[in-house]
Formats: C-alpha cells, sequence, structure tokens
C-alpha cells in the first residue's frame, strides 16, 4: 500500500524574544503569575517586516534542506494559519512564489491550533489517493497580531513562529511496523464557539479583531477531547500507548500538557515541552516541537510519534507517525 513518509522538517522564529519580565513592564502581570499558570518564561514575536508568510517560508526551505529536496521535488503545499498575510491570496501561494515554485496546488486551511494536524491529514489524503508524490505541510502564525495587549489572561499566552514539514509517498507492507504516517483523526464541534474565538471577521465587522478565551471551560474540553482523540488513533493503528517514544503536542500550557499525559499514563519524559521558551503559536507549534526535538537529538529515525493538538471551534486531533 502507498503511505506519506516523513521526509524532513524546519522551524523558524523570529528575532526578538521577548521574556516574562519584560512583558510585565507594559503588561499587568508578573514572571511568577505567568509561570505559575502557564509554564511560559519567555515567547517570540514577530517585527517588523516578519509575517506569517515570511516565517513560513524559512520553515519550509529548512525543511526542503532537511529531505535534501528542492522546490522542483514539490508538488503539493498544505499551510494552516488563522493568521494569513491577507485575506486573499492564499499564504501558502504566497510561500510557493518565494520559493520559485509554480503550478502545483497550494492552498490553506484554518482549524487553528489544530490546523497543522488537519493540514497533515489532507496532504496525506492526497498523496494516497495519487493527487501528490511530495507535499510541504507548513504551520505558521503571527498570533501577536491577533491579541488584545490589555487583557492580561489571554496575551501572555501566544507567540509567533512556523515550523513545516516534507511528506512523500512510499510504497509499505501496511502494516503497524511500516514507516510513515500510520492513523489519524480529526474532529470538530462548532456547538463551543464562544470559548475560544476571534471577535472580528472580513463579512461580520470587517476588522481583524481580538482574540477571546474562557481559560477553564477551554482547559476542561481540551483534557477529555485530547485524551480520548490519542486512544482512537491508537486503537485505529494496533498500537497501545507504551508503544509510543515521544508526544509532541499543541503548546498550550504546561498544566494541560501534564493532565493529558497523565490520562494516558504516560511520563511527561516521553513529551516534548517547548512552551516554556516559545509560548502559544497555534498551528506552528506542533511542527515547531517536532523540529525543535528532531534537532536536538530526541526524535530519531524509527520512533515512533504521536502529535497532538485542539483548537478554537472547537476543533482537535492526532496523528501517529514512525518516523
Amino acid at each position: 500500500m502507498i503511505r506519506s513518509i516523513f521526509l524532513g522538517s524546519g522551524s523558524a522564529l523570529p528575532a526578538r524574544a521577548v521574556s516574562n519580565e519584560e512583558l510585565a513592564k507594559t503588561v499587568d502581570t508578573s514572571d511568577e503569575w505567568i509561570r505559575e499558570r502557564t509554564g511560559i518564561t519567555q515567547r517570540y514575536l514577530a517585527g517588523e517586516g516578519e509575517t506569517t508568510a515570511t516565517l513560513a517560508t524559512e520553515a519550509a526551505r529548512r525543511a526542503l534542506d532537511d529531505a535534501s529536496l528542492t522546490i522542483a521535488d514539490i508538488d503539493l503545499i498544505v499551510l494552516a494559519t488563522a493568521t494569513p498575510d491577507c485575506t486573499f491570496p492564499a499564504t501558502a501561494t504566497l510561500v510557493q512564489k518565494a520559493l520559485g515554485g509554480a503550478g502545483f496546488p497550494a492552498f490553506d486551511v484554518a482549524a487553528v491550533c489544530s490546523g497543522f494536524l488537519y493540514a497533515l491529514g489532507t496532504a496525506d489524503a492526497m498523496i494516497r489517493g495519487g493527487m501528490a508524490s511530495k507535499a510541504l505541510v507548513i504551520g505558521a502564525e503571527t498570533m501577536s497580531r491577533l491579541l488584545d495587549w490589555e487583557d492580561r489572561a489571554t496575551c501572555v499566552l501566544f507567540g509567533d513562529g512556523a515550523g513545516a514539514f516534507v511528506i512523500g509517498a512510499a510504497e509499505v507492507a501496511g502494516d503497524k511496523a511500516d514507516q510513515g504516517i500510520l492513523a489519524t483523526q480529526l474532529h470538530a464541534d462548532g456547538a463551543h464557539g464562544d470559548l475560544l474565538y476571534v471577535d472580528g471577521g472580513v463579512s461580520t465587522t470587517g476588522t481583524v479583531g481580538h482574540l477571546r478565551m474562557k481559560g477553564r471551560e477551554v482547559f476542561r474540553h481540551a483534557v477529555t477531547n485530547l485524551a480520548q482523540v490519542l486512544a482512537d488513533v491508537l486503537a485505529k493503528s494496533g498500537h497501545v500507548a507504551a508503544d509510543i517514544d515521544w508526544v509532541v503536542p499543541h503548546q498550550a500550557n504546561l498544566r494541560i500538557l501534564d493532565a493529558t499525559a497523565r490520562k494516558l499514563g504516560l511520563s511527561m519524559d516521553k513529551v516534548v515541552v517547548t512552551v516554556d521558551t516559545q509560548a502559544n503559536t497555534s498551528a506552528a507549534s506542533v511542527p515547531l516541537a517536532f523540529d525543535t526535538a528532531r534537532r536536538d537529538g530526541r526524535i530519531q529515525r524509527g520512533q515512533l510519534v504521536m502529535l497532538e493538538a485542539m483548537g478554537g471551534g472547537f476543533t482537535w486531533g492526532a496523528s501517529l507517525i514512525r518516523i
């Protein structure tokens, strides 16, 4: 059978890192308050000339280099973002142009923090269906441009960045020992859209708006939904939790990461954590965390890695990959 196998990864962060202490100079907060509630110590914020597209392009270049490929080898770009450079054209097409590509499909998906899982699932389906052979899958955000900097409950949580995978078609045996994407599960429930949202939009207010969140309710849904989708993906793939080498979660909050791991009976030693230094980068957080762990030697070839995320909508999902 044909599976989508992992070929390379890359990531990019803005030049400016902002510590909790620096943030506390302009926001009514403190390093202690932020650390205690979130585990975050700093985040990266996009500056002049840095956009979702520029960060995505740099992450994509690094992923292509990691895969020893060029844009000429790619025939699909799927980019997940809640903060596109413009309403249209799609940010994916801006990346395509910047990389020197043309002609093949390039489009955005919007599923907020779960966006990279949705993008990966879409690219995987297109590869397995014969519509593409090698794809760039990107999660990229400039969340800082959606924040209300007077709302200390939300503005301290987010940062900017981008991460990218290159995946490609390969013929495999079709069992759970295969390399590649073994199982993916995606969900959404629009009934909870008022718990995490942006209070603006092209068709409603004609403005960008600001991010709004009811933190306690989001936390409760996140732990329940993520634990369930992880169990579902394991069952679908024929694996059990003990088989997993690494969990790469959406980096929303250290408490959510810990609670989800405990629900599955997994040690936090198996969970990749970057929320402390990168904060919540929405659709970028999963590929950013993955690439960080690959670059420092934790994630290695042959290992079984679970990706998972939940975001506004609500949307949530997970994907099990043998690297």
